[in-house]
């Protein structure tokens, strides 16, 4: 496909999303953004559909008659979900595409034993108990069903965990908020536990990729750096890019979770959603079909480092529930 494509992105004004629509500005992409918000981070340089992607009705009709090339659908509504019949809402009013490019996650697969999946895994299944993996799941299986009926030009890519500036989630921040205060930081276990990461700007340039590639239509990718890491090494990591030692304390999941430790809300025990059971990627077909390399991920944890620093703005963090939990322990 050539470049300055026609290109609307479903979601573009947040991390992933904007990491994408600069990679498309640069190149001389006419791009749209379909959003819920009043403005953008983009000015005029954009065009904004303000929609509710999840309004069925309303994408249909905005949608209906649209001449765009590509569509970036990198969208997920996290406090009411996004669907399959959603998704495919966007996909079937787009009638001119050359390719439609859906962000999946790693958590549609279904969980392993820790050994790396290849695109061809299972994914979880329309009953799976975790909104997220199922939703994931299922827009694929129906993109990918439009593909077998009708040539759909569909390409979905599956990240691990996303890292890079204008993290929303509480992740990075989360460690260097307590590395610089010199806080103790609690690693779940014996910290042996494996995470797979990829930088914004390294999924973005690999969503673009998809549209380039005439092998990518009706496949998905593993989007990931080949190497992952310990939890106790990523700590080690984030540490050495801040110019600090760290000083960790080994709590087992058991204990953390007993004294309301949590993974995905307050208080964070681990950052934001870091405490998974692992699924590891293999990257060979993007590398192969795709041309995709990640960056180093030291390197790519140092850029965040530096957005980090520069926000002046940031809640002062609180300790205090792990404060409370090191003196109850007698462990710091």
């Amino acid at each position: 496909m050539n470049f300055m494509a026609s290109s609307l992105v479903i979601g573009g004004t947040l991390f992933l999303g904007r990491a994408l629509v600069r990679r498309l500005l640069s190149r001389g992409d006419q791009v749209t953004i379909l959003h819920r918000a009043k403005t953008t981070p983009f000015g005029d340089s954009v065009r904004s559909i303000q929609c509710d992607r999840n309004d069925i009705a309303l994408v249909i009709k905005t949608l209906t008659g649209s001449n765009f090339e590509v569509v970036y659908d990198n969208v997920y509504d996290w406090q009411r979900g996004t669907t399959a019949e959603q998704v495919v809402a966007a996909a079937q009013s787009c009638k001119s595409l050359k390719r439609y490019v859906f962000t999946s996650s790693v958590a549609a697969y279904c969980h392993g034993d820790a050994r790396e999946v290849d695109e061809s895994g299972p994914l979880v299944s329309s009953s799976h108990p975790d909104s997220y993996a199922r939703n994931k799941a299922e827009s694929e299986r129906s993109l990918f069903k439009l593909h077998a009926e009708s040539g759909f030009p569909v390409v979905t890519l599956r990240p691990p965990y996303i890292y890079g500036p204008e993290n929303p989630f509480y992740r990075e921040s989360f460690f260097w908020d307590r590395l610089l205060a010199f806080q103790p930081i609690i690693i779940p276990g014996d910290g042996s536990r494996l995470m797979q990461f990829i930088h914004a700007d390294d999924f973005a340039r690999a969503a673009i990729l998809a549209t380039e590639s005439d092998k990518a239509v009706g496949r998905s990718y593993n989007i990931a750096h080949p190497t992952a890491v310990t939890q106790e090494e990523l700590v080690h990591i984030l540490a050495r890019v801040a110019g600090v030692e760290p000083k960790l304390i080994f709590i087992d999941r058991e204990t953390l979770i007993e004294k309301g430790g949590k993974v995905f809300e307050p208080p964070y025990y681990f950052a934001q959603y870091f405490d998974m059971p692992p699924i590891l990627q293999k990257t060979e077909r993007a590398r192969s079909e795709l041309g995709f390399e990640a960056r180093d991920f030291e390197k790519g944890l140092t850029d965040s480092f530096f957005w980090y620093r520069r926000q002046s703005r940031r809640q002062a963090p609180d300790f205090s529930w792990e404060n409370d939990l090191l003196a109850s322990l007698d462990l710091g």
